[in-house]
This record gives structure tokens, C-alpha cells and sequence, in this order.
């Protein structure tokens, strides 16, 4: 390799960017120019230095990894984004997939396999932990399972509703986020109650994590 990958490192633990630092430039392929300790400070530092890629933890004091992940999205940023991170929970993955991560894997990993994600990530390949695909393919498979089954029962706004119910929005921030009104909202839950067979917001938003409608974070 010609020229080392540059690398940024955002995480709030000291002792973390160090290890990480002194592990990944061993073989002098890779350079760690620049890190970040709180989200701010990343985003922050991205506009300043050169970062082929960017290791991102999740939990991170001012704005945690995923808010940042968004962030660089709608900036569009061209970094790689690699999250770096202590949860293996499959609602943390499919967030980040969501928004559009290029790489995922576990702090408890093997220093070969957090090396071989980040060349991946580098040459524009996609790296989910191999353990952790088989979850994010359930989780996949459960949502279109939701949305088959439900073709005839909730429509498409409905579930709409739903989602940003089970969210904590109130019928006039539903009203605004989906620009209609808030006569049309109430008709909305009202069928969705029905539908669903649930007698309060509580029962529906419930429905909703249980059926993977909504994020449980």
C-alpha cells in the first residue's frame, strides 16, 4: 500500500484511543491522525483533517455515534464510517444500517478482524461481524414478514402513524411530521386501535416494538 489509511478514533475512553492507536499502526499501513472524545469534537475534527475512515463508538458523552453517523449522512461526508463498539444488540445494528454505516463490529473482536474490516470499509466493501448477520437477516426478514401480513390490515400511512406513535410523538406532532392534520390522525389511530386489537397508545406502541415496527432506543 502506497499511502497509510488515515484514521480518526471517536471515543470518550483515553485508555481505548491509545491501544487502538498503537495496535492498528504496528504494520505502518495504517495512521491514526487524528481522535475525538465526545461526538461534537468528531464532527468537529472531520471538517479539519484528511480521514480515509472513521472508527466510531456508539455510546459518546454531547452526541453519541449513531447521531453523529446521521449527521456525516446528511453532510455527506465521503468518510468511512466503521462502528466500533461494546453492543451487540441487533436494534443498535439495523439503526446504523439504517442510517448507513459502511462497517460494524465488537470491541471484543480479534485486532485481525477489526484490521480486515477497516481494508474492507477502505476499498468500499461493507463489513457486519459475521456473527452478528445472521440477527440483522431476522431482524430484515421479521419487518417484511410485518409488512406481508399486514398488506390487507394497516396501510401504508397507518403504519406510518404507528411508528411515530410508538415513538412518543402526540397526534399534533404526528399531524406535522406527516403534514396532515390532526382531525386525519385521530381517524388514523382510531382504525389502528381497532385493527390491531389494542385499547391505548401503551399497548400500540408495544405492538410496534414487538413487530420490529420501531426502534426499541
Amino acid at each position: 500500500m502506497n499511502k497509510p489509511i488515515n484514521i480518526m478514533i471517536a471515543d470518550d475512553h483515553l485508555m481505548v484511543r491509545e491501544g487502538l492507536k498503537q495496535l492498528l499502526e504496528l504494520d505502518g499501513d495504517i495512521k491514526v491522525n487524528a481522535e475525538a472524545d465526545d461526538g461534537v469534537q468528531c464532527i468537529n475534527q472531520l471538517g479539519k483533517k484528511e480521514t480515509d475512515v472513521l472508527l466510531l463508538d456508539i455510546n459518546m458523552p454531547r452526541m453519541n455515534g449513531l447521531e453523529v453517523l446521521q449527521q456525516i449522512k446528511e453532510k455527506k461526508n465521503n468518510v468511512k464510517v466503521l462502528i466500533l463498539t461494546i453492543h451487540n444488540e441487533v436494534e443498535y445494528l439495523a439503526k446504523a444500517v439504517e442510517i448507513g454505516i459502511d462497517g460494524y463490529v465488537l470491541k471484543d473482536s480479534e485486532s485481525s478482524l477489526l484490521k480486515k474490516a477497516i481494508y474492507c470499509v477502505y476499498n468500499g466493501e461493507t463489513f457486519i461481524q459475521p456473527e452478528l448477520a445472521p440477527k440483522l437477516k431476522e431482524r430484515v426478514e421479521q419487518k417484511k414478514n410485518f409488512l406481508k401480513n399486514n398488506d390487507d390490515s394497516l396501510t401504508k400511512r397507518e403504519i406510518e402513524v404507528l411508528k411515530l406513535l410508538a415513538e412518543g410523538l402526540y397526534n399534533k406532532e404526528i399531524a406535522y411530521t406527516l403534514e396532515i392534520s390532526e382531525k386525519t390522525v385521530k381517524n388514523h389511530v382510531s382504525n389502528i386501535f381497532k385493527k390491531i386489537d389494542v385499547s391505548d397508545r401503551t399497548q400500540a406502541a408495544v405492538y410496534a416494538i414487538r413487530n420490529n415496527i420501531v426502534d426499541i432506543f
